[in-house]
């Protein structure tokens, strides 16, 4: 009988200790995904003061999977396409991309500039990019809706 109950003991324990290494603590949403681009703010330091919708024919995609960003744009006017290919991590509050390469444009503004970092306002189904100065004033903003 001693047996017995120190094998269900036992189990109990595991049982416990297994379900207790599941639980998950309330996950930040994720960005992981293809999205498009669907129009632009302009801020005068924290507040929106302007909403620009993006033109006809103009389609920008960012897609985040894995750790890697690959995004392209298309301008009806603009007989070269734009893309980019990276790295990026998010924290509750930025999004971080480090470009490797790109179109020629890309490339020459990587001589410069890799690294781009952002304020992130990010949902279920559509996120943020924000800009700032150098004092910290929201400049403008990307946003985007999930597309996959």
């Amino acid at each position: 009988m001693k047996k017995i109950a120190g094998l269900v003991l036992l189990m109990l324990v595991l049982v416990s200790t297994a379900s207790l290494s599941t639980i998950k603590k309330n996950p930040m949403h994720s960005i992981q995904g293809t999205w498009e681009l669907v129009s632009f703010y302009n801020y005068d330091g924290q507040e929106i003061i302007d909403t620009v919708p993006t033109t006809d024919g103009y389609r920008q995609v960012k897609m985040y999977y894995n750790g890697k960003i690959m995004w392209s744009r298309y301008v009806p006017k603009d007989k070269i396409g734009r893309f980019g290919y990276g790295s990026y991590r998010i924290t509750d509050d930025q999004l971080i991309e480090t470009l490797e390469y790109g179109d020629n444009e890309m490339m020459a503004a990587m001589d410069t500039m890799r690294i781009f970092t952002f304020e992130l306002q990010l949902g279920d189904d559509k996120f943020s990019q924000i800009s700032w100065d150098e004092e910290g004033n929201r400049t403008f903003s990307e946003n985007y809706k999930r597309i996959d």
